[in-house]
């Protein structure tokens, strides 16, 4: 309920904030909804705790769930109809490429973190100014203090996505699954449950442009943002499940629903079940790398 209600409220700040701004809704929700403080935090401690496979899980594995079940649940909820401008495709797709790059060595210095947040800023500023380009909202009256909504919006996603993921994190936790499987999948997905109402909502409102605008910017953030500022707190380790696998996976599902989105203008049902079922077989090939 709290997830859901924040998605409605958040978007109906989103909307209004845009108008008010004389900006493009996708410009403010690329911008804003990307910066998760609860993903970022959940990494941040769980390299401080030693284990470095459930940090890097934190945006590699929700950089896959963004990009593969959030989109594909949202488009067999609602299908997506937005056509964006190529260049922000093109900048969403390309930010993975230095997390890449700089994971060859299986480790991610604090060096390697200030390379991350300087490419972060390039690469969001990148996305928003493409996106620029997109229809600017009529100046209409609306619900007063937008961006206290939005950020009250904000607020309830996440505590609701926190009450979400740990009740999820203390059933999967008795399990005994390795810390990496755990942290790309049930920690990823639980943290990042509340993304699936914050886009699915909007395209029910015919605003597939905000519904993609979450996608895009989350996953920006989540590769060179949150990956970088993890890094620079505590350099961290990447096992070999994490290079081979998981990251590769991430970036690859970021290119796959950008090329999407670049071909059809949207997410129809029938792409929202490909993209739900390769998640389902990612989670497999997961579940199978760590026994």
């Amino acid at each position: 309920m709290l997830v859901v209600g924040g998605a409605e409220l958040f978007f109906d700040a989103v909307v209004a904030a845009a108008a008010r701004l004389r900006m493009p809704a996708f410009v403010v929700t690329v911008l804003v909804s990307g910066f998760e403080l609860e993903n970022l935090v959940a990494g941040i401690a769980a390299n401080l705790k030693g284990l470095p496979g459930a940090a890097a899980g934190t945006f590699l594995g929700g950089t896959t769930f963004l990009a593969l079940a959030v989109a594909g649940l949202s488009g067999i909820v609602a299908p997506i109809s937005a056509r964006l401008p190529g260049a922000a495709l093109a900048w969403t797709a390309a930010s993975p490429l230095l997390l890449l790059v700089l994971s060859l060595d299986h480790e991610l210095s604090r060096l390697d973190g200030a390379l991350l947040v300087v490419w972060f800023v390039i690469a969001i500023a990148g996305v928003a100014h493409a996106g620029r380009s997109l229809p600017k909202p009529a100046a209409r009256s609306g619900p007063r203090w937008p961006v206290s909504r939005l950020l009250a919006g904000l607020a309830v996603l996440a505590v609701g996505g926190a009450l979400l993921g740990e009740g999820i994190r203390r059933v999967v936790s008795r399990a005994g699954i390795s810390e990496t499987l755990l942290g790309n999948t049930a920690i990823a997905a639980s943290v990042e449950a509340e993304e699936i109402g914050r886009v699915a909502i909007p395209s029910r409102r015919g605003r597939g442009d905000v519904a993609l605008g979450n996608v895009l910017g989350t996953i920006v953030h989540f590769v060179a943002l949150n990956s970088g500022v993890i890094a620079l707190v505590k350099p961290l380790r990447l096992d070999s499940d994490t290079v081979r696998l998981h990251l590769p996976v991430a970036a690859g599902s970021a290119l796959l629903v950008c090329a999407l989105l670049a071909l059809r203008g949207g997410i129809s049902r029938r792409a929202g079940l490909l993209l739900a079922f390769l998640y389902v077989a990612y989670v497999g090939a997961s579940i199978a790398a760590a026994t």
